[in-house]
This record gives structure tokens, C-alpha cells and sequence, in this order.
């Protein structure tokens, strides 16, 4: 009989919501900053600043949220566990590692079962956590451009000094892409998982829950 399980809290929904909306909307702003499409002389600069304003609104929102989840790395549940991160680093995380990649590449026919993620997705939220880092630095440090002495440019002005501001802009826009397209195949492996596991993977972002099968689950093979 299935069992249901609490594994995301309520700091991991609210935080990844939050990413998701933040993303979305810095993304269709942010692409918009770099290339006003809309050019019409009397709404072009009012679509500009309110573009800036909401961009600037959204930056703050995703750091703090960030901020919030790598905090919770620390404070959350097994699942939510920074350890979660580096299944790598364990004998049991790595044969986890290898059954995860057989299944994705159709080597066998039934993935590893786990709870929380599996240990590619771990990995992958791992480059995603730096990705992040990267997108509010290099965002932080080109919103300092327009208050020189400001707290942004204090804090990170310099990085632009280096590559220059262009090439920080495109490193702050190609990351803009990795995290979108992160993003669809974050998705459809959801859904993918959802439609093999039976488990409630899509919904339990939502509610936290998730269904567990007694007889599936073993507590001491890999990261759950």
C-alpha cells in the first residue's frame, strides 16, 4: 500500500516558485532592455523605465529567494539537504549516478527509485545554484554601472572592469538561455519521472507530498 510522504517543505515550494517567476519575468524584461523591440517615440521610453523597474523588482526577489534555498540547504529536510547536492561523493552516490544514467540513456528500463531527486538532477541543481550566483553578480555589478559609489558598484563594479561591460552583458544574457532551457527539460524529466514513478513528483511541488511504496524503497541505497 502506498504511503505518503512530506518531503518538500514549504520554504523549498515557496523558493522555487519564486525562482520560477523571477526567471520568467527578468528573462521577457531583461531581453527586452537589451533589445527594445517596441520603438514607437511616445511609449518607447515609458515601456523602458517600467521594463528597468520591473527588471530591478525581479532581481531583488530571485537573490532573496536564492539566498532563502542555500540557506535551507542547511536547515531543510534530508531531501532538501545540501548533501543531496554531491551525490558524487559517496560509493553509493555514485553506483546511484550510474543506474540514473542508464535509465536516461536506455541502458535499462526502470530508473533507480528515490524519494527526493535522483542523483543526476542533483547534479544538476548543483550547476544550476552556480548559475544563479552568476546571473545576480554579473546583474548586481551591471545595475552599479548607473549609480557610481553606490552599494552595487562598490560590491561589484570591479568585475567589469576586467572583462568589460559588454562582455559582462553577454555573459549575463547566455545564462539568461542555460537557465530557460534548463528550464524545459527541468520540466519534461518532472513529468517524465511523474509518468514512470506513479509517484506524485509533478503535484508534490505544489502540496509537498509525495506516494510511497514501502516495498520500493530502500533508506540506504543512494540519496533520497
Amino acid at each position: 500500500m502506498l504511503q505518503i510522504r512530506y518531503v518538500w517543505e514549504w520554504p523549498v515550494r515557496l523558493t522555487h516558485w519564486t525562482n520560477v517567476i523571477s526567471i520568467l519575468v527578468l528573462s521577457f524584461t531583461g531581453y527586452y532592455i537589451g533589445n527594445p523591440f517596441i520603438t514607437a517615440p511616445d511609449i518607447a521610453d515609458y515601456l523602458m523605465g517600467w521594463n528597468r523597474l520591473i527588471h530591478f523588482i525581479a532581481a531583488y526577489a530571485f537573490a532573496i529567494s536564492v539566498l532563502a534555498r542555500i540557506a535551507w540547504l542547511f536547515l531543510g529536510n534530508r531531501y532538501a539537504s545540501w548533501r543531496v547536492l554531491f551525490p558524487w561523493a559517496t560509493k553509493k552516490g555514485r553506483e546511484h549516478i550510474w543506474k540514473t544514467f542508464t535509465y536516461y540513456s536506455f541502458l535499462s528500463k526502470t530508473p533507480p527509485y528515490v524519494v527526493g531527486h535522483n542523483a543526476l538532477a542533483a547534479m544538476a541543481y548543483s550547476a544550476v545554484f552556480i548559475l544563479f550566483a552568476l546571473q545576480i553578480v554579473t546583474g548586481f555589478a551591471l545595475y552599479g554601472q548607473y549609480a557610481p559609489g553606490g552599494l552595487w558598484d562598490s560590491l561589484f563594479g570591479s568585475l567589469a572592469l576586467v572583462p568589460g561591460g559588454q562582455i559582462l552583458r553577454l555573459i549575463h544574457h547566455m545564462i539568461m538561455w542555460l537557465l530557460l532551457g534548463f528550464g524545459i527539460h527541468h520540466v519534461y524529466s518532472a513529468w517524465l519521472m511523474d509518468t514512470k514513478e506513479k509517484n506524485g513528483t509533478m503535484s508534490s511541488i505544489f502540496g509537498g507530498y509525495k506516494f510511497v511504496d514501502p516495498d520500493d524503497l530502500d533508506e540506504q541505497k543512494g540519496p533520497q
